[in-house]
């Protein structure tokens, strides 16, 4: 299954890069009389060879062209990840396929609740692959292959597979996920996880990039295949899966097993206890104590790694690499450097944790030497490749070569440079090829270089190279151009016109349908708050099995205030949503079941929503009586500009551009508010509809609140403008008076075509020759006083508003009509995954992290959430590392400068640790803080906590985040069940929507602004959406289409058996999406999804869908409820009509079984055959009733 992956993705890079124009390009190497021999000297035992004289990109040539020639798998040795990355990146585009990457991996030694993976798995991933000979090409980095490493014949033991069609006793496989490390969860949602439910298991392996479903049949595989996350539903089907462990150590897999390990540890102990004096040993007697008793009692152990030495015979990433491989070390000089400061930081690591008695063995039994690395490397065919030739090398080489090559600089956007460079070598009779990302891209290089007097051909593939003094445009891709003057050669690659863009293999997968409102429910616990629609907010109370008229049935439980207790029938489920809005510490008041209190809290709202609707329609429709400019459609140099960007885009983005280029483009002057978390990529899409602006002649401002952010959005924009005929300025403090005078007169002018600038924007001395787009970051945090300038500055102006917090879809679904919105709600692909532990706060884990990140050059955030005892904190931290570090402190009660002043100081790197409280959340970008510890993270919410990470790992460099609670706390039942979340949102990923749906509630509650946040607390945040959403359509004269109500209330064995989801949560998900269906179409796509998730359906939940398109067909008839009662079936009518009934009186069939009840409300009954289905005959019923007129 695997293959098949991997060979689709060969397909697409292959046809992405053009392997065949590539190929022809490598060899040319080659062809340097210097280099010709290289090929030839395993034959001729000339290795190990060094060859020098090669920059960047010529080393990946070096080794992609060995790969090819000697058709043997190759091993690439890099100093550090940054180099692996980009040598990755360069080879794959080389050789058209992917290239397999080894990282080092962080150990957990620290006792955590929990600790993320991710990075663990991606490496088990790359280990296996090599141990199963299936990695011919790969990279790795220096520590990757120094860090211990779980041995290949135990990671052979514990990867299993399991094929389609093969016995496979679902207990066993049980039992070989829970001794691979594997837990056990109701629904799999991350790597490392699995479900079982009756005779399907779920679990998502490291192997691959989705989970996998089983399906048995007695003890049989039945079938399998990938399922979705977000849907759970399967994707395709496979004929086999890998298995792979879900951590490097694990104590299930300890050679002799757990009980040889507890002896091991016993027998450490009992060593230890002889020292008495020893505080070090004492404590260290006392940890492994503990742990045995945590072995024997079968409770997993979160840091194992510090037993590794324990569990398995010494290993590295060493013995992995293939017997046959060539290896290429990449700069020896740096990768020696890179193994001396690993040992250091791991052996400084090490003394800590020994001194604390935390571990048992010293660093050396962590990973290998540098000498014991490099005896392995020169055991296979060594070709070692550096820029220079410089003092010795870790092997002495046998053979040396020097090949005359230069790496030409990049071009930043200037196609007349490029072009000047291209005429130079062909003026010296050098053979040029230039590549092109595609053809349409290589047309318009080819125009390009046509107006520069220079005549070039387009070849899709390059054939053969050009002759002496001529050029060919080609498709395919490099970082980099190169330039072989020996053989006359010269390589010119697109990318550096641009800037490197990444090469995302992404499946571009939908995301689920809207289902919002439902996603809340799964994770509904006894206890929580429930909205009802008629009978308003109370806790629900769990499901309760009762009998009614000889069948059990489940009910909800909810209680209101007082001792009123109401029990919803499961198939009126869609009438009760669960409550959120309120802030987790706000007391909210249970409504009285019958009391007025619920309908007039509805009814404020609704006049609030009302209200709201009318201004905001009002607001808008004069906007758009004022008339505007209407930009011209895209020119080619606006494609030119977004082919610049140096990253894919992402489908929100792209959509985002496109929503914004329309309103651009029409006469109606737009007003657009931009969503998306720091870090998203709205600077680039409003920098697109800036470019878009100064194309049509006109001028655009981006406003910003503070002085950091200008200076940001400026270095921003003066990059991406770059060989542009653009002039940008920025306005602030950082600029002397006559840099702003000179400003002014540009704009004024029209020299000036892009101002970036803080409220400095809105003084009556600035004036624009012509403004058309004026870009808002931030708008909420600028003064009303402000606003008002800013809203006469934008009379007939484009305004694009930026705002970092993420916009609810519901609300954009609400507005939808009257504020145009788009949000981007998709992180960056490919961004290194921040090392995430769940634990107690600890000051000596916590001075090691902050000295650990300083030591590598980077900066921590500390977070403490209470200002009174801030300074404090900062003053204890600084005194910790004895006063080695500069420690900053920054919370929102700060003078405004002050702060702007702070935050300076951490972008310009003088602050090392800034002591602050959530203000972070919505920052600037700093790549360069890598490291967050945050105390009391068991007070936040998991949307909170998901933003705060965000802060940290936006560079290539790993990032770790501490999220710690106070020692021997006595915790929350509350707490405790955020605690839990939160450490599987930590080791999994999972709680991601629970997250989001956290952030739509604060998200909703800041842009509505505090009085609409009150009525939304009132109702809770569905019910207050819905009120919205109708408020806008009625004051835009839309007929509101109420959905027909109608609840029913039968005798029939309607139910989801608990065998059949034991999960409480997701029986109740399951019974609300039934009781919202109303179409055949929706209940077909609902069966397909429950048979995949959970196996063929039962007879009653097959009666429960019946039921409620039973509901939904009566609803549409006119019928409000339907019992049963003594053998008959009573329908209540929200309009009596005596011709429809009379019609039916007189059909044979109704005679003497269909009566008109007595009483206020229009009810009829019916006699119930006793041969039929009461479904049937209630639906037969409702079609005549819908017919007779």
């Amino acid at each position: 299954m695997r293959q098949c992956a991997s060979e689709k993705l060969e397909i697409a890079i292959e046809k992405r890069y053009n392997y065949k124009t590539m190929k022809i390009l490598n060899q040319q190497i080659f062809e340097n009389k210097e280099a010709a021999a290289l090929p030839g000297l395993m034959e001729s035992g000339g290795l190990p060879a060094l060859v020098s004289g090669l920059s960047g990109i010529h080393r990946v040539n070096l080794a992609a062209a060995l790969y090819e020639n000697l058709e043997l798998p190759i091993f690439v040795v890099c100093p550090d990840d940054s180099a692996a990355e980009s040598f990755t990146r360069d080879l794959e585009s080389m050789l058209g396929r992917p290239v397999n990457t080894l990282y080092s991996r962080d150990f957990t030694f620290y006792p955590s609740l929990a600790a993320s993976r991710e990075a663990e798995q991606k490496r088990l991933y790359v280990l296996n692959a090599l141990r199963c000979g299936e990695s011919p090409v790969t990279v790795a980095t220096v520590s990757a292959l120094m860090q211990r490493a779980i041995p290949p014949q135990t990671l052979g033991k514990a990867t299993f597979t399991v094929k389609d069609g093969e016995p496979c006793p679902p207990e066993e496989l049980e039992a070989a996920l829970l001794r691979c490390g594997y837990t056990r969860c109701e629904q799999v949602e991350g790597a490392g996880q699995f479900a079982r439910r009756g005779g399907i298991i779920d679990f998502f392996s490291p192997a691959y990039p989705e989970p996998v479903r089983i399906e048995f049949w007695g003890d049989d595989i039945d079938s399998m295949g990938f399922f979705d996350i977000k849907t759970q539903r399967r994707t395709e089907s496979v004929e086999f899966c890998r298995i792979l462990p879900a951590a490097e150590s694990l104590t299930t897999l300890a050679s002799g097993g757990t009980q040889a390990l507890i002896d091991a540890l016993r027998a450490a102990a009992d060593k230890c206890a002889k020292h008495k004096s020893s505080q070090q040993l004492r404590q260290l007697e006392q940890n492994l104590r503990a742990d045995i008793e945590r072995l024997e009692q079968n409770v997993k152990i979160e840091y194992a790694d510090r037993y590794m030495p324990f569990l398995y015979e010494k290993a590295s990433g060493t013995d992995y690499i293939p017997e046959e491989a060539i290896i290429f070390l990449d700069q020896p000089p740096r990768c020696a450097d890179r193994a001396k400061g690993f040992a250091k930081q791991l052996g400084d690591d090490l003394s800590e944790l020994v001194k604390g008695g935390m571990v048992a063995t010293d660093a050396p039994s962590f990973r290998i030497s540098w000498d014991e690395l490099t005896n392995v490397l020169s055991e296979h065919a060594l070709y070692m490749a550096d820029a220079f030739t410089v003092g010795r090398y870790p092997v002495e080489p046998k053979t040396l070569a020097s090949i005359p090559a230069k790496q030409l600089p990049s071009y930043a956007g200037s196609v007349k440079t490029a072009a000047e460079d291209v005429s130079a070598y062909l003026k010296q009779g050098f053979r040029v090829v230039v590549l092109a990302g595609d053809m349409r891209r290589a047309e318009l290089l080819q125009s390009f270089l046509k107006d520069s007097g220079i005549i070039a051909y387009v070849q899709e593939t390059l054939e053969k190279l050009p002759e002496e003094g001529y050029c060919t445009i080609s498709v395919g891709g490099m970082s980099a151009g190169m330039e072989y003057p020996g053989i006359k050669l010269a390589v010119i690659s697109d990318m550096q016109l641009l800037r490197v863009r990444e090469h995302k293999h992404k499946s571009s997968k939908k995301a689920p349908s809207n289902r919002q409102r439902i996603n809340s429910y799964a994770d509904l616990a006894p206890g929580d708050l429930v909205v009802h629609e008629v009978h308003g907010i109370g806790r629900f109370a769990g499901i309760k099995k009762m009998k009614v008229d000889g069948f059990e049935k489940d009910y909800i439980m909810i209680r209101y205030a007082g001792t009123d207790t109401l029990y919803v029938p499961a198939t009126a489920l869609d009438m009760v949503t669960k409550y959120l809005g309120a802030a987790e510490d706000q007391h909210v008041k249970l409504s009285k079941m019958g009391g007025a209190e619920w309908s007039r809290a509805r009814s404020r709202a609704k006049a609030a929503t009302k209200k709201l609707a009318g201004e905001l329609i009002k607001l808008y429709a004069e906007r758009a009586r004022i008339p505007g400019h209407a930009f011209a459609p895209d020119s080619p140099w606006q494609r030119e500009f977004e082919d610049n960007f140096g990253y894919t885009e992402t489908d929100d983005q792209l959509r985002s551009i496109n929503e914004i280029k329309a309103d651009m483009e029409s006469e109606t002057p737009m007003d657009r508010l931009l969503c998306g978390d720091v870090g998203y990529g709205k600077t680039e899409v409003a920098l697109r509809a800036a470019m878009k602006c100064i194309l049509d002649n006109r001028q655009a401002a981006i406003l910003v609140p503070t002085t950091v952010l200008a200076q940001q959005h400026y270095q921003t924009a003066v990059q991406r403008f770059f060989g542009f005929p653009i002039t940008v300025e920025v306005l602030s403090r950082f600029r002397t008076p006559a840099q702003i005078q000179k400003t002014l007169d540009d704009l004024k002018t029209g020299k000036c075509d892009l101002v970036v600038g803080t409220h400095r924007l809105l003084q009556k001395d600035v004036k624009f020759k012509s403004l058309g787009l004026l870009i808002i970051d931030e708008e909420q945090r600028f003064g009303v006083g402000h606003k008002e300038h800013i809203k006469e500055m934008s009379r007939g102006v484009d305004v694009l508003t930026l705002s970092a917090t993420p916009i609810p879809r519901t609300l954009n679904m609400a507005l939808s009509g009257i504020r145009d919105m788009s949000s981007i709600d998709e992180p960056p692909q490919d961004r290194l995954p921040v090392q995430t532990f769940v634990m107690e706060h600890d000051w000596g884990i916590i001075c090691d992290a902050i000295r650990r990140e300083i030591q590598r050059g980077g900066q921590v955030y500390y977070l403490h959430n209470r200002i009174d005892s801030i300074e404090r904190t900062a003053i204890r931290i600084r005194e910790m590392l004895d006063n080695e570090v500069t420690v900053g402190v920054a919370h929102g009660q700060m003078d405004k400068d002050m702060l702007a002043s702070v935050m300076e100081d951490v972008t310009e790197g003088k602050i090392q640790v800034l002591v602050c409280t959530t203000i972070i959340e919505t920052g600037i970008d700093i790549p360069n803080v890598n490291t967050l510890i945050i105390e009391d993270a068991d007070k936040m919410g998991l949307a909170q906590l998901h933003q705060i990470r965000g802060r940290v790992g936006r560079s290539t460099r790993r990032a770790s985040a501490y999220l710690t609670f106070r020692q021997n706390k006595v915790l929350t039942e509350v707490a405790e069940k955020r605690l839990e979340a939160i450490r599987e949102f930590a080791e999994f990923g999972s709680g991601f929507k629970i997250a989001m749906r956290d952030l739509e509630i604060r998200g909703a509650g800041s842009l509505l602004g505090a009085e609409q946040s009150g009525h939304m607390t009132d109702v809770g945040y569905d019910m207050y959406m819905k009120l919205l959403s109708e408020a806008v359509l009625e004051e835009r004269g839309v007929k509101v289409e109420h959905r027909a109500e109608c609840s029913a209330d039968l005798a029939v064995a309607a139910n989801i058996p608990e065998a059949y989801i034991p999960a409480e949560g997701q029986r109740m998900d399951i019974y609300r999406r039934i009781a919202l269906l109303r179409t055949e179409d929706e209940a077909d796509d609902l069966i397909d999804e429950l048979i995949d998730r959970f196996g063929d359906l039962p007879s009653g939940v097959s009666a429960l869908i019946n039921v409620a398109l039973l509901r939904g067909e009566a609803g549409k008839a006119g019928i409000s409820d339907i019992s049963q009662k003594s053998g008959k079936l009573i329908f209540a009518l929200r309009d009596f009509d005596m011709q429809r009934i009379s019609a039916l009186y007189a059909r044979p069939e109704y005679k003497g079984v269909l009566k008109v009840e007595a009483g206020t409300a229009p009810r009829v009954s019916l006699r119930l055959r006793s041969n039929a289905r009461i479904v049937d005959q209630a639906r037969k019923f409702i079609k005549d009733f819908s017919a007779a007129h």
